[in-house]
């Protein structure tokens, strides 16, 4: 049986990491935990080590400059019966408000869905996730946040044979104000690129209690 690594670094490490909704680099966590990025990083690799040693139902990858907890691929079957079981379930007014805005909006970040809405997303974005009704569409150049959209199976439910079938937005979505606001906001700043010397700040919007 491999001995567990050192858990002075290892197991913060690990509490950030199972709290995080993406990859992580190196440099963040050593950040956060005030130790040289050398030492992070082997730690991470001790972590990744042991937990393939130990024949853990997770593993800890290194995926493109972060790392992040991922569920390994033989229990994928187990998975998706699990996860295929709770498609039935109607969808929270919450999940149905944010799954609008990403339509709307994407490829959007959560942390531009949360602004908007007002609130915190992260569960509501895990659900649409797990759903299959929402995916991953890359990192933004700007800030490395990841992306989502819609996916073909969004389409199929609502009828779709493309977004361009989307009804427009004011008679339909919730906080559609905040929404046109957004959208126009963005017009305004792609005009804006070649002119400005500076990007311009937007003011943070304020968060609200996390949906339930």
């Amino acid at each position: 049986m491999p001995d567990y690594p050192d858990a002075t670094l290892t197991a913060p490490l690990e509490a950030l990491l199972l709290m995080a909704t993406e990859p992580l680099s190196a440099l963040e966590l050593a950040q956060a935990v005030e130790v040289p990025v050398a030492e992070v990083t082997a730690a991470l690799e001790m972590l990744a080590r042991f937990y393939d040693d130990t024949g853990r139902g997770f593993e800890l990858r290194h995926v493109g400059q972060g790392w992040r907890f991922y569920t390994r691929a033989e229990h994928a079957d187990l998975i998706g019966r699990w996860v295929m079981e709770g498609q039935q379930a109607k969808l929270s007014q919450a999940a149905l408000e944010t799954l609008a805005v990403v339509a709307y909006l994407q490829p959007i970040s959560r942390s531009r869905v949360s602004g908007i809405r007002g609130v915190n997303v992260d569960g509501v974005m895990r659900t649409l996730v797990t759903r299959g009704l929402v995916e991953e569409a890359g990192s933004s150049e700007e800030t490395g946040a990841m992306l989502f959209r819609t996916s073909a199976v969004f389409l199929e439910k609502m009828g779709f044979t493309s977004l361009d079938d989307l009804p427009p937005i004011a008679p339909y979505l919730p906080e559609a104000s905040l929404l046109e606001a957004e959208l126009a906001g963005q017009a305004e700043a792609l005009a804006r690129d070649d002119a400005l010397t500076h990007p311009a700040h937007e003011a943070a919007l304020p968060h609200n209690k996390e949906d339930a």
